[in-house]
């Protein structure tokens, strides 16, 4: 089979492809289609993402200078996968900030969390299968790609606050009129997270927002922000340790 008629086939695809892919595509061995890779690699028709994953470069595209949106390279490099947490706050713009590292959520195993890419820096988060849900489907490039809707996307972030620039990033994207907060609720219970219950029933009172949550009946408490410094007043209603400035807060008003 001639390089180009392979390249031709595994474009038909989409802009990647992995090597397991590439042997049922081409009907080629192992070893045979390994040397066809590095050829066709070292002439610049490929660029490797990962080991066994690959990006296709355009017809007078130079490679090297050539890259996919971040979206597409991140959706090869675990599987199953989600954008999620800062990178999916900035998608929806519900966040001004614009993440150095793309944040991937993922039930799998991966050796590596923290992976380099065609110069792209990745964060990969595991999380229970419980966990795993709202995910909507988006088109970027000709490619699509999995990532959290709105809700789950506040849902995720004050899980896991870490991951999106802290509790204020979730304040600032609880005042989107969009969000269904039925919707919100629903997944408030789902995550099985009183943490998050109680971070997001506290941003709801402080900021106003009419939000039908369960109270969590207990002794302890728990941080606001656990990115921040343990130290704050106590909220006793949401069992929380405040270690932000609520003037920060309600300049967000």
């Amino acid at each position: 089979m001639r390089k180009i008629d392979v390249i031709n086939n595994f474009a038909k695809k989409g802009q990647t492809f992995t090597f397991e892919g590439g042997l049922a595509l081409s009907g080629l061995s192992r070893k045979s289609l390994r040397d066809l890779l590095s050829d066709i690699e070292k002439e610049g028709w490929i660029e490797r993402i990962e080991k066994g994953k690959y990006m296709i470069i355009p017809l007078g595209a130079e490679k090297g200078k050539y890259t996919l949106n971040e979206f597409v390279i991140g959706s090869l490099l675990v599987d199953p996968y989600c954008i999620a947490y800062w990178s999916a706050l900035h998608f929806y713009g519900l966040t001004e900030q614009i993440p150095n590292t793309i944040f991937i959520q993922t039930t799998a195993r991966k050796k590596r969390q923290e992976i380099e890419a065609l110069g792209l820096r990745y964060r990969i988060v595991r999380i229970k299968d419980t966990k795993f849900f709202g995910i909507r489907k988006e088109w970027i490039e000709e490619s699509q790609i999995n990532i959290t809707d709105k809700e789950k996307t506040i849902i995720d972030c004050l899980d896991k606050p870490q991951y999106c620039g802290g509790v204020l990033e979730v304040a600032k994207a609880l005042k989107n009129e969009n969000l269904k907060r039925k919707r919100l609720t629903e997944y408030v219970q789902q995550i099985g997270n009183s943490g998050v219950i109680r971070r997001l029933g506290y941003l709801c009172d402080f900021l106003g927002i009419d939000m039908d949550l369960p109270r969590v009946e207990t002794k302890n408490y728990l941080l606001l922000d656990p990115s921040m410094p343990e130290k704050g007043s106590r909220n006793a209603k949401w069992r929380l340790i405040v270690n932000l400035d609520e003037k920060i807060l309600g300049k967000l008003e």
